[in-house]
């Protein structure tokens, strides 16, 4: 089936799965359901609902986590990373438990979960968001930025863990549903043998195991099977950073450049590009010539500031 890429779309039916949770290590379940168009991604637990929305983000500490009220909902980039690289628009996530199911540590077995409920496409029109100048923040030697650029969403990512097996590893993503699903979603999380008892102490990773993320030491790789990709540890960070932009509740149509990003601070970029009024546009076209038509809008600004930059 060709999808048109400026429909709207959810699920043709309920799909559903269960697993252990990374940080809790409870045992979780979760179901994808269809939703009407406009109503955007929105998870649901003890009755309550949680829109996917940068303004109910509640923690950023080795996850990200939405909450509303007393219920929160944690670990919900890598199904995020999955809608998103599906192109799914509107969706009811159904939460039992306290956060998303890990199950192997990359967005595979959501992209899985979303084809067994299909994919439907809506009448409605898609609305995109459109950079329309620079929008960056930093933390020491860390930096993310959002950029206008012509027509898509692409990513460059670097990252440095001043480790043996994590040093200066970069990638770059021109995000469409193929490359997603072929390049990045079943690239894993990753941690240091190391932490593992500092962050147990702090309530953390219980239910972590070699099973769902990849685990180093000083010098090795600890997982059986190796890594599935050279550089899984960029190219999951790139899986990290689409879930979390995706709390901005549209598609986007810019670059994101990151150095060494984690959730806090790509948390701090989609809040601060909300913030900024004249950072980005809504844009909601019916097809490519009048995408197209507005980013000729955006031209003169584009070369003004690479040549300021």
């Amino acid at each position: 089936m060709d999808l048109h890429p400026f429909r709207q779309r959810t699920f043709k039916q309920r799909a559903s799965l269960g697993g252990i949770g990374l940080h809790s290590g409870s045992p979780v379940r979760m179901t994808l359901a269809p939703a009407p168009a406009d109503s955007g991604i929105v998870f649901a637990r003890s009755g309550v609902e949680i829109p996917a929305l940068a303004e109910f983000v509640v923690d950023t500490n080795m996850n990200t986590s939405l909450g509303r009220g007393p219920v929160r909902i944690g670990t919900v980039e890598h199904l995020l990373a999955a809608l998103v690289g599906c192109g799914i628009d509107n969706a009811r996530v159904e939460v039992e438990g306290p956060e998303i199911p890990i199950m192997d540590g990359s967005s595979d077995p959501f992209v899985a979960l979303v084809r067994e409920a299909g994919i439907h496409e809506l009448r409605a029109v898609r609305r995109f968001l459109m950079l329309r100048k620079h929008v960056t923040v930093g933390e020491g030697d860390k930096l993310a930025r959002l950029s206008p650029a012509r027509g898509k969403f692409s990513v460059s990512y670097t990252v440095d863990f001043q480790h043996p097996l994590i040093s200066d590893q970069n990638y770059k993503l021109e995000m469409n549903d193929r490359s997603f699903q072929k390049e990045i979603c079943r690239a894993r999380t990753f941690g240091f043998k190391r932490d593992v008892e500092r962050l147990h102490r702090a309530g953390l990773a219980r239910g972590g195991s070699l099973e769902n993320a990849v685990v180093v030491d000083d010098f090795n790789i600890l997982n059986p099977e190796g890594l599935r990709f050279p550089d899984e540890f960029v190219r999951h960070k790139i899986l990290d950073a689409i879930g979390d932009l995706a709390l901005l509740g549209m598609p986007l149509i810019g670059h994101f450049t990151a150095v060494k990003s984690g959730h806090s601070l790509n948390h701090q970029l989609v809040r601060k590009v909300l913030a900024e009024r004249d950072a980005c546009e809504v844009v909601q076209p019916r097809a490519a010539d009048e995408l197209n038509e507005m980013q000729e809008r955006l031209l003169p600004l584009l070369a003004l500031e690479e040549q300021v930059a």
